[in-house]
């Protein structure tokens, strides 16, 4: 339950400060006076939205805390799942920067959004008085049903067998779609694979071949050359290598006499050496370099041949027109293995699709046979709320195929009169009997779904007089094992409260305050009366203070 609510500059409050009771917490106050704002602090605990109009002073942020007791509540194990340090005091923070920026904090510890919605769904329920439309959604109506026939666990793993479904039968579409274009290419493509094959192509290869192109292409010069310098080098008379050896003799034998002598001859020994290397070397390229026409005009053929494909294929290079070779050889494999593939998946998609509807069988099982209980639980409600011939009931409606919800869809019928046969209660429900529904359901509800709080906004709007008071009953029953928080105008509701508190307007700010015991009755004698409170309207309110 929530225990403690601080709140901190959002919308119309400056400051505020809550402690509520365990049991029913009645909330009153005149029309924008700030209930809603209040509904809207204790929805940001929960992880909703900032909608961009919580800062009351943009200057500095919005804070708003909640403090949960949340002992016995067996919430150890989702803390656990999302990674959150678990407290039986649990503080739950949510900061709005003025920036408009929200950092929420669970025991201190900055968490997502989307894990503080996950906690918020089991610490408390907000029920609006703008939802009442729910009850004409599907959806709703099916989750309802599953509550009150204890199948959310079997839902939760047919949803996970109906969405393995759909994922493989997606797959399947997209290979099916695939393999039928491939099949339209097929000869296209294998012509382009065997080409490029063909071409035995290597990343390298361009570079190689340009450069043995230029060489081929300046053969004749190049030969020239080299003759010339080997000559240059080794002539026996004029070549460099036989005067600088000629050099070295003349200094080693002069070394007795001219000390220099054998650091020179040694020096210009080593220069020798690398002469003779580069004249090695030389002398080898000219014998091996030689004009071959033949072999120039086939590197220029394969040179043109790689640039064609590169060309056709809109290629920038060799290594780009092989990875577009690769490509090609993974569809026509697609499409040559297509058929293996394509049987494997619908194996599997057969196989995934028997085990969803068998889990759909044992949902509608389970749920046809709580569905007759469901309905004379929420009749009784309804009779004790002015409708004593009122018929409730559930109708499951088979669907041609299987859905998120299973293999039907929940309608519920009503009828006020015992002389008309129920129907879909969005066709003939009136304002008052919707408010009288919802409260019955949701307090059906609350207490299957183990909740530790409910918020009831204004679920009382369009009844009045002894409806009114029977409906406080019910949500005063609903605070014995729960607690409750409910958003009221009427007195015979707010008299049913443990505990009473009263949001009001000064200087433009709203503000609560808990109301002692001759304050509740002046506040009910007002509801009763209006402002000019009368002496009856007093009575009245101890009177039903008193009940």
């Amino acid at each position: 339950m929530l225990s403690h609510l601080t709140v901190e500059n959002y919308a119309l409050i400056e400051h505020l400060e809550l402690d509520l009771d365990p049991h029913l917490n009645i909330i009153t106050g005149e029309t924008g006076a700030g209930k809603s704002i209040l509904l809207g602090a204790i929805g940001l605990l929960l992880g909703a939205k900032n909608d961009g109009a919580a800062i009351k002073d943009s200057s500095r942020g919005c804070i708003v805390e909640g403090i949960f007791n949340i002992e016995g509540l067996n919430l150890e194990p989702l803390f656990g799942e999302l990674d959150i340090e678990y407290d039986g005091q649990t503080v739950i923070r949510r900061i709005i920067t003025p920036s408009g920026k929200s950092r929420a904090f669970v025991n201190d510890v900055p968490v997502q959004l989307t894990q503080l919605r996950e906690l918020g769904a089991h610490l408390i329920d907000i029920h609006s008085q703008h939802q009442t439309p729910i009850l004409s959604s599907p959806a709703f109506r099916m989750r309802a049903t599953d509550t009150m026939a204890g199948t959310m666990a079997l839902k939760a793993e047919y949803t996970a067998q109906y969405e393995s479904m759909l994922s493989i039968s997606r797959e399947l579409q997209h290979l099916q779609a695939e393999t039928e274009q491939g099949r339209r290419d097929e000869e296209w493509l294998r012509f382009q694979v065997e080409e490029l094959e063909g071409a035995a192509l290597h990343e390298d290869e361009v570079a190689r071949l340009e450069a043995e192109q230029a060489l081929l292409a300046s053969a004749d010069t190049i030969g020239e050359m080299l003759c010339s310098a080997a000559s240059a080098l080794n002539d026996e008379e004029t070549g460099v290598l036989p005067r600088l050896k000629s050099i070295e003799q003349g200094l080693l034998r002069c070394r007795d006499s001219y000390h220099a002598a054998d650091e020179l001859a040694e020096r210009l020994h080593s220069t020798l050496l690398e002469i003779k290397d580069i004249e090695y070397t030389i002398a080898s390229d000219a014998e091996r370099i030689e004009s071959d026409p033949a072999r120039l005009e086939a590197v220029d053929m394969r040179l043109a041949t790689l640039w064609s494909l590169c060309r056709k294929h809109h290629a920038a290079d060799v290594a780009e027109l092989i990875a577009i070779r690769d490509n090609y050889k993974t569809k026509l494999d697609a499409i040559t293995y297509g058929d293996e593939r394509m049987a494997a998946l619908e194996e599997r998609l057969a196989e995934v699709r028997r085990s969803a509807e068998a889990l759909a069988e044992r949902l509608h099982t389970q749920r046809a046979a709580a569905i007759e209980g469901f309905g004379e639980e929420m009749s009784q409600r309804l009779s004790l709320l002015g409708m004593p011939d009122a018929v409730f009931n559930v109708v499951l409606e088979p669907t041609a195929d299987l859905t998120p919800e299973g293999k039907e869809e929940a309608s519920f019928v009503f009828t006020a009169n015992k002389n008309m046969a129920p129907q879909p209660i969005e066709r003939i429900a009136s304002g008052g009997e919707m408010s009288r529904m919802m409260l019955s359901l949701k307090s059906l509800l609350a207490r299957r779904m183990n909740l530790p709080a409910i918020i009831f906004d204004e679920i009382d709007t369009g009844v009045s007089g002894r409806i009114a008071d029977a409906m406080g009953e019910i949500i005063a029953d609903l605070s014995e094992s729960m607690q409750v928080v409910n958003i009221t105008h009427l007195p015979q509701v707010a008299s049913k409260g443990s505990a009473h508190f009263v949001v009001y307007k000064e200087d433009g700010r709203s503000n609560i305050r808990r109301l002692n015991g001759e304050e509740r009755i002046t506040e009910i004698a007002k509801m009763l009366s209006g402002s000019d409170i009368t002496e009856a309207a007093i009575l009245q309110a101890r009177h039903l203070l008193a009940k």
